[in-house]
């Protein structure tokens, strides 16, 4: 029996046995996130928290294509005339909500199923079970529009085997479920049309320490082989170096087909984006927390939403869809450090009470 106990138009949530179910509702869109979607799970989140009735909280996404696409970074690109506090907003509370899902008190599960990227990898790998079906296509792929991984994806991706975490962060391509698992962005594969038993048992479960079990029940190894572990060590030697240009080097010393397709990707990225990304993987890599990465994420977002890359990478890929951007700097030897360095001056208050970088 379902006992509803809220709906928005875009966000569903709703209890059923003892599971809080979180259901977010913009097929069309993919279910890209915006502000009011974001306020809704956070709402939804809290009321759970409180319940003592219930033992669970499951994400999943409505419609046929995936769980998440990412943010929906059209409505932050047609706010580029309003003011910064305006413009940031829908940071200012994505941002936190992946924090609450990082240590909420429940345990939190994530269905990522089909598509999941950018925002959908932050309200789903920072929960206790991230679970991956053999539709998933997994990717943070910002630095195609101009942008970065965020969400908290540069505390997440340096935790990846070695430098597993950098391909994916520069690179932005798809991957699926063997390689969300081997990369620490998922824990366990079920097949899709189990999904929905999976849900019906778990909202049978009165005591959260059996959770994961239950999941356990219904876990299989994935059926495609993985990609990352395959070209791990071509992967380590080349992305290895702490400059773009080092990686682009090592690659274009290689004549294998991964190389070469590798460098395809980056040459098509923002060069801004490339150094930037890199800069704070590394420094994600040394962050005492979530937290203090997602504090640097604002900062260098509120400075990318002052700059000409993301409008532009948005307008290409979104907009007018010509897949033709033409980014300021073009070139990776015309972004110097001072340019880089602005990214990483705060102009705005902080998200999390007494924290500053």
């Amino acid at each position: 029996m379902v006992q509803q106990s809220s709906t928005t138009d875009e966000v569903i949530v709703e209890t059923r046995g003892h599971a809080g179910l979180i259901r977010l509702n913009r097929p069309k869109a993919i279910n890209s996130l915006n502000q009011a979607m974001v306020s809704g799970m956070k709402a939804g989140l809290d009321a759970f928290a409180r319940d003592a009735a219930i033992t669970c909280v499951i994400l999943s996404g409505e419609g046929e294509r995936g769980l998440c696409a990412g943010g929906d970074v059209r409505q932050i690109h047609a706010m580029k005339s309003a003011g910064e506090m305006d413009r940031t907003r829908f940071w200012r509370d994505e941002f936190p909500l992946n924090d609450t899902i990082s240590h909420y008190p429940k345990p939190y599960i994530a269905l990522m199923d089909g598509i999941v990227m950018g925002g959908g990898v932050g309200i789903s790998s920072h929960g206790r079970y991230r679970i991956v079906t053999e539709r998933t296509r997994l990717a943070m792929p910002e630095t195609a529009i101009g942008y970065f991984p965020d969400v908290g994806a540069t505390w997440l991706l340096p935790r990846a085997p070695g430098e597993v975490g950098c391909w994916l962060g520069l690179t932005g391509r798809e991957i699926g479920a063997a390689d969300a698992i081997y990369a620490g962005l998922a824990d366990y594969h079920v097949a899709s049309h189990r999904l929905p038993e999976l849900v019906h048992a778990l909202a049978k479960v009165s005591f959260a320490a059996d959770i994961g079990a239950v999941i356990e029940g219904f876990s299989s190894r994935p059926e495609e082989n993985g990609f990352l572990c395959f070209h791990r060590s071509e992967i380590d030697t080349a992305f290895g170096f702490d400059t773009v240009d080092d990686i682009i080097d090592a690659l274009a010393s290689t004549k294998s087909d991964f190389a070469r397709e590798t460098l395809k990707a980056l040459h098509s990225r923002s060069p801004t984006s490339l150094k930037l990304t890199l800069l704070l993987l590394r420094l994600g890599r040394e962050s005492s927390g979530l937290v203090e990465c997602l504090e640097r994420e604002f900062v260098a977002g509120c400075a990318v939403l002052r700059n000409h890359d993301f409008y532009e990478g948005v307008r290409a890929a979104l907009i007018d869809k010509d897949r033709q951007p033409s980014w300021r700097p073009d070139t990776l030897a015309q972004v110097s450090d001072a340019q880089l360095d602005r990214y990483f001056v705060a102009t705005e208050p902080p998200l999390f009470r007494d924290h500053r970088l």
